[in-house]
């Protein structure tokens, strides 16, 4: 893995820490000894081809996969191995690659499912508001099936979904993919600014300019494994030319 170091800077305090992360698909490994740390209020960007990882770690972490080896705590507390239920409860939201929301289930029903565990009728209340100041269109279509949304809208939901659950680690995997350039800007525009709110975010994308234009840290990944960590401003863009493009290994 390739060393690079900055300015010495205040190390915020740590809510993730994944170590030496093992993760199989049956006889297929797909992550072997990731480690990363997420602090608070951190954008942490993962970059990387397909099949590089990045979508089985965020997986692994939030209890859908099961590790072979290795630890992830959050706040200090172990949850590798735990239910997805059980990570959900203790703070992790995840808003899947390909958005995942209900199709059949209106807007309100999608947003509600994302406080399961947690719903108080006061705070959720609430928490609607707080939704629609940042996404209006879910107010206009809350009545509405989510399947009746358009493919931004609905990562609007699944964002909103993932909000209102008081998250202490908010996941994105790959939030712009298959939209339209307009909505791409303004996902990231919406991503800038959860990040100005405090929300500690661990974000997987393929668009890895934008990524790392935002992140306070980034992780590499390549065939599973850690290629490069540390400031995104460090990572050279021969790093970045020798893993997309000719999926080789950062020297």
């Amino acid at each position: 893995m390739s060393e690079h170091t900055g300015a010495a800077e205040t190390v915020p305090r740590e809510i993730l820490n994944v170590d030496n992360l093992h993760v199989s698909y049956g006889a297929v490994r797909a992550l072997e000894g990731v480690s990363l740390t997420v602090g608070e209020g951190e954008l942490v960007s993962i970059c990387g081809v397909n099949g590089a990882g990045k979508s089985t770690t965020l997986k692994a972490i939030a209890g859908i996969l099961k590790p072979q080896e290795g630890n992830i705590t959050l706040a200090g507390t172990p949850i590798a191995g735990k239910t997805p239920e059980a990570v959900h409860k203790l703070g992790v939201a995840l808003v899947p690659e390909g958005r995942e929301i209900f199709p059949t289930l209106t807007v309100a029903e999608n947003m509600r499912l994302g406080a399961f565990g947690k719903y108080k009728a006061a705070q959720f209340a609430a928490d609607q508001e707080d939704m629609f100041q940042l996404f209006p269109i879910l107010k206009e279509r809350y009545h509405q099936a989510g399947g009746l949304l358009s493919g931004g809208e609905q990562q609007m939901l699944a964002i909103a979904r993932g909000l209102v659950s008081h998250p202490t680690l908010l996941m994105l995997d790959e939030p712009s993919l298959g939209l339209s350039p307009n909505m791409v800007d303004s996902i990231f525009n919406l991503i800038e600014n959860l990040k100005h709110r405090g929300i500690t975010i661990l974000l997987v994308e393929q668009n890895a300019e934008r990524a790392l234009a935002l992140a306070d840290r980034a992780y590499l990944l390549s065939t599973g494994t850690v290629q490069f960590a540390g400031n995104p401003r460090d990572m050279a863009r021969e790093d970045l030319q020798r893993v997309y493009l000719g999926g080789g290994v950062v020297a």
